[in-house]
């Protein structure tokens, strides 16, 4: 039986599992917007923006180990989700996205709204191709779908002309796979997995070093047998926090930049850093001479092209996180050396030297962060990019089913309000707070509208300290204090520099509160620390909406420890004054 190519489109969708169908129309998508009416298999969500569009996929992914799917017109279609697609890039999160394109016979000739995505998204995702034959889609469509999530996921970008969408053709879709030219990393050499293990036992100072591999392989129960045998430390990059308990007894907490001193301590004072699904990025690493100087380094990824790329390392494996874990857990021998004194050094050095903030009475972030740790005990956390996310990376707690969902590699402001409706989308039964930043919020605060459509109930915290304020601490620390195009309340009649925010600065644009109100839901201001667990709660109540709270902080909190960039992580800034105060 001969079919539509948007018909085998909808038909692959559903042999695919799709539930969820991130979609924006346009007129080289129009055909396929046009077989999909009517259809009930999946929910076909319309965000307000093609970049909204693409960071709820993403969240929606990472929430429940799905593929995310997308769907949008050609040109600026296109283009607005590269964003997106560079970020599932950099985090390693399944996606594959349909761009709509001019007829094969345009290809090439400027026509309207044409742009050649494959060659832009090319150095930014997985895989990208464009359909040329009818005969080629189901296919392509299942090559996408496998190579998204399997080996080590990422997007991948199927361009599909519209005549290609109008043309007849088999209606069969394929139920295998066999690609000559991708053979994804399986199994594990357990030749090298033997020698680590062996060297993990003799270690007298060892420590694990979990990043965001093994969240994404779901990794985290093959870890918790590791250390049931292994009694080592635990330190965790910010894409690795959740993947073990934040209150298990062995865990230190985050290391890098803005990590605990207890973390950076253990990885500047190991003696094998046993490491898995991490890329070592100068986020962790600060100055690369000095990092884990004295230590035999193990290193567990399932990109090989990761391993030994920063960071040389004596023992490499590539290996899926979760697979590889689990056959340590079955070979792993006795530890040869009393490891608690090294333990207990670092648990007291985390009791001793926690991250802290003090408001002198004063809101914080940290109060906020501290109510959602005690409200919740299974959460979804997503979050913005900039201060707001460093805060939430060292103040939250993650037990049970809880996740953080944020933007890791890429730093992408605009990502957590999208992220949260995509992962509210996923896993209606969990509760999705957002936590995010003023300027972040405003990349992409059109997407409450998704939300109110949607009628779900996200719960959206904007810390509004009136600046891009991770910027701006960097620029009172080190910069003299310039703050250049920081202050989100800066006018054209202000004065020209300015560094010293006052009762005198303009109001705020926009009203948070108001702008919530336009949108048919509930804005909350809080400017005291007592009135958060009534903000909370108020949020709760609305069941089929998302709820907006306006956290009012100072305008010049800093986010601390920092290790400044080229900095040994020993070196850690732990308190700043502004000059003058």
């Amino acid at each position: 039986m001969k079919i539509k190519g948007t018909q085998l489109f909808v038909k692959a969708l559903e042999a695919e599992g799709v539930d969820t169908l991130f979609a924006y129309p346009g007129g080289m998508a129009i055909d396929l917007f046009d077989a999909l009416y009517g259809v009930n298999s999946f929910n076909v969500v319309l965000p307000r923006h093609e970049q909204g569009l693409v960071h709820a996929a993403d969240g929606y992914a990472r929430a429940t180990g799905k593929t995310g799917v997308c769907l949008v017109t050609s040109g600026p279609g296109a283009t607005n989700l590269v964003t997106g697609i560079a970020t599932a890039n950099f985090d390693s999160v399944p996606l594959v996205c349909f761009t709509g394109q001019v007829p094969t016979n345009l290809i090439g000739n400027d026509a309207f709204q044409e742009v050649d995505i494959v060659g832009i998204c090319r150095s930014i995702c997985k895989y990208a191709v464009t359909v040329r034959r009818r005969e080629d889609l189901g296919r392509i469509i299942k090559e996408a779908f496998y190579i998204a999530r399997t080996g080590k996921p990422g997007p991948v970008v199927v361009d599909f002309p519209k005549d290609i969408q109008q043309a007849l053709g088999s209606d069969e879709y394929p139920s295998e796979v066999s690609m000559r030219s991708y053979k994804p990393s399986t199994g594990v050499h357990m030749g090298q997995l033997k020698k680590a293990a062996e060297m993990l036992a003799s270690a007298k100072r060892p420590l694990f070093l979990i990043g965001g591999g093994v969240n994404v392989s779901r990794g985290g129960a093959a870890l918790l047998s590791v250390l049931e045998k292994a009694k080592v430390p635990v330190v965790t990059t910010v894409m690795g926090k959740g993947a073990i308990p934040t209150d298990h007894p062995y865990y230190l907490g985050n290391m890098g930049m803005h990590g605990c001193a207890a973390a950076n301590i253990a990885v500047s004072e190991c003696d094998l850093l046993f490491s898995v699904g991490t890329r070592f990025n100068d986020r962790i690493t600060g100055k690369i001479e000095e990092f884990a100087k004295g230590a035999k380094i193990v290193h567990i990824d399932i990109d090989a092209a990761s391993i030994s790329r920063n960071i040389v390392v004596d023992v490499p494996i590539v290996a899926d996180a979760r697979e590889a874990l689990a056959k340590l857990a079955e070979i792993l021998p006795a530890q040869r050396h009393d490891t608690s004194e090294w333990l207990e050094k670092l648990v007291s050095v985390k009791k001793e030297r926690p991250i802290v903030q003090d408001g002198a009475g004063a809101l914080t972030p940290k109060d906020v962060i501290d109510e959602i740790n005690r409200r919740y005990r299974d959460v979804i956390v997503t979050t913005d990019v900039g201060q707001n996310q460093m805060w939430t990376t060292q103040f939250l707690e993650l037990k049970g089913n809880s996740k953080l969902i944020t933007s890791g590699g890429l730093g992408t402001m605009g990502f957590g309000l999208p992220a949260a409706i995509g992962a509210k989308l996923g896993r209606p039964e969990m509760p999705v707070v957002c936590v995010s930043g003023d300027g972040g919020f405003q990349m992409n605060e059109q997407e409450l509208a998704t939300a109110v459509c949607q009628e779900i109930p996200v719960t959206v915290c904007i810390l509004n300290n009136s600046y891009l304020g991770n910027v701006r601490q960097w620029q009172e620390m080190f910069y003299g204090g310039r703050y250049s195009c920081t202050c989100l309340r800066k006018r054209k009649s202000c004065a020209d520099w300015c560094s010293d925010p006052n009762a005198e600065c303009p109001p705020y644009i926009p009203d948070f509160v108001k702008l919530a109100e336009s949108y048919g839901i509930e804005g909350i201001r809080v400017d005291r620390k007592e009135k958060i667990k009534e903000a909370f709660d108020r949020a709760e109540r609305n069941k089929n909406a998302p709820t907006l709270i306006e956290f009012i902080i100072d305008r010049e909190s800093n986010v601390l420890p920092m290790v400044p960039g080229g900095n040994a992580l020993s070196e850690m800034v732990t308190e700043f004054k502004k000059e003058g105060k």
